[in-house]
């Protein structure tokens, strides 16, 4: 029981740390498309 309520209270503390990393992930995944479509089309110029 003490295991179940400590990760609860842990998964409310973390949210918004969650929400950033989850914000982080997206910008780094929208980085590595632009980089190689900037990438893809220096071979076309």
């Amino acid at each position: 029981m003490a295991t179940k309520s400590n990760y609860k209270n842990n998964t409310k503390k973390r949210s918004k740390r969650e929400r950033r990393n989850k914000i982080i992930v997206y910008i780094m995944i929208i980085l590595m498309l632009l980089s190689s479509l900037t990438y893809g089309l220096s071979f076309f110029i």
